[in-house]
């Protein structure tokens, strides 16, 4: 894949989508989006890529939407903004449903729609100076594509303060909130995010995917008595399966499942 604003690397079953462009704080425009929906399709379709780290070159993380970018939607009918929109809404969805995980590694601020490709992954740790910040109201604007994943990731309480303030706020708030999962000083974010991305390879590649899945679709729900048997059904499918043998098999013989070998 031939990519311009963003780089891609694979390298010991670790995919790593870095955003690359700096001199505009990696904000995003029409390009950036769907050059990351095809990074994160082809990712999910490669079953050697065991996780991907999001990341991103510079200070910034993501400032949100790139200033040229937006210059244009000014000028955009209904119908071109619906269509603009719905581009962004694909991008994150494919983030979002990305069989492997995803670990959004966080090292400057984020800002708007960086909060949204951020709430899209599954694991955030972020450097103890980044700030984040949902800006939209300040433009007269809302955050409502990012808000499914936003919303999910914060809950609605602080929801319903950071959407209508636009209030800058730090990693340790992030933390609080439950936004992010890990904060530590950025001299440590590297050695931090390979910990925990080694911890997610050497899991059941399998397991791992349908744990993922499980998360998605269960929460939320009742528990209800099609609940109840859609998640037995989860079990005795993965129990009955090779990985799920092999796991049993190897943790009995006290050996090491063959996935890690």
């Amino acid at each position: 894949m031939q990519f311009h604003t963003l780089k891609l690397s694979i390298e010991d079953k670790v995919a790593t989508v870095t955003l690359d462009r700096p001199d505009v704080r990696n904000a995003f425009n029409e390009q950036s989006i769907a050059e990351l929906t095809l990074a994160f399709d082809g990712l999910g379709r490669n079953d050697s890529v065991r996780a991907i780290v999001l990341a991103a070159n510079g200070p910034a993380f993501c400032a949100g939407a790139d200033l040229n970018w937006m210059k244009k939607m000014a000028g955009y009918s209904h119908a071109e903004n619906h269509a603009d929109a719905l581009q962004l809404a694909r991008m994150l969805r494919t983030i979002y449903l990305c069989p492997q995980p995803v670990v959004a590694k966080v090292q400057g601020d984020c800002y708007a729609g960086g909060m949204g490709l951020v709430a899209a992954c599954d694991i955030v740790i972020t450097a103890e100076e980044s700030n984040f910040c949902l800006s939209e109201v300040k433009l007269g604007l809302i955050p409502a594509t990012i808000s499914p994943y936003v919303i999910k990731a914060m809950g609605e309480n602080a929801a319903r303060r950071y959407f209508l303030t636009a209030e800058r706020f730090s990693a340790r708030e992030a933390q609080r909130i439950g936004f992010a999962h890990e904060v530590v000083p950025a001299d440590t974010l590297d050695a931090k995010t390979a910990e925990l991305v080694k911890a997610l390879v050497s899991n059941s590649p399998n397991a791992v995917r349908q744990a993922k899945a499980l998360v998605r679709d269960v929460a939320g729900k009742p528990v209800t008595q099609e609940l109840l048997a859609d998640t037995a059904e989860r079990i005795a499918h993965i129990r009955a399966s090779e990985q799920g043998r092999e796991g049993v098999q190897s943790f009995l013989e006290k050996r090491k499942p063959n996935w890690l070998n």
